[in-house]
């Protein structure tokens, strides 16, 4: 299946060389974006999301879902079949359980998903997941800008909303009881 053609699936993706190229798949249509390019902020400001997060996942009672990081690719649907990947997603306990030999990937819908800008992100292939995330029913997306320092929420039927500096994110219903000020996100 080549790229742009109509109706691929999670197979023709995953047959794709593994050449570097961030490849995604939206309603059956494979994307290409540039080479993924990541860099000392970019990578900082995962691992702090992850430290973040996985603080609170801790105490919460079991069963908990997961994080998952480092381009995490999640099939969001089938036929057509759309996937992405995100710098970090949380997933319930009941995706986490959905064990698949067909695939590497996670398979479902993630409760929260969280991208990180680099130098190398067009915001069109961001709005595109986004829109994708939003509509098969994430309850929410983080766009973590680690030049700026600030974190945009997106939450389907809302407008975005940027946080910054000692801003509080969080005590949302998707995450119950986690919230921390913008300005850990980026320091200690």
């Amino acid at each position: 299946m080549s790229v742009g053609t109509a109706e691929a699936t999670i197979d023709d993706l995953l047959a794709m060389p593994d050449d570097g190229i961030q490849r995604w798949l939206i309603r059956g249509d494979i994307r290409e974006g540039g080479m993924t390019q990541r860099n000392r902020f970019h990578s900082k400001s995962e691992a702090r999301v992850v430290q973040l997060i996985g603080n609170w996942l801790d105490t919460q009672p079991e069963p908990r879902g997961e994080i998952h990081s480092g381009e995490a690719g999640v099939i969001l649907s089938r036929n057509p079949d759309t996937s992405v990947g995100i710098d970090l997603v949380y997933v319930s306990h009941e995706i986490e359980a959905i064990d698949s030999d067909e695939t590497t990937m996670i398979e479902g819908v993630p409760i929260l998903a969280v991208e990180i800008s680099s130098p190398s992100t067009k915001e069109e292939e961001t709005n595109d997941r986004i829109d994708e995330l939003l509509e098969v029913g994430t309850a929410a997306v983080w766009v973590i800008d680690p030049y700026f320092q600030t974190i945009t929420v997106y939450r389907n039927h809302q407008p975005p909303r940027m946080y910054s500096g000692n801003d509080s994110i969080g005590n949302e219903d998707y995450l119950p009881g986690f919230r921390e000020a913008v300005v850990r996100f980026f320091k200690r």
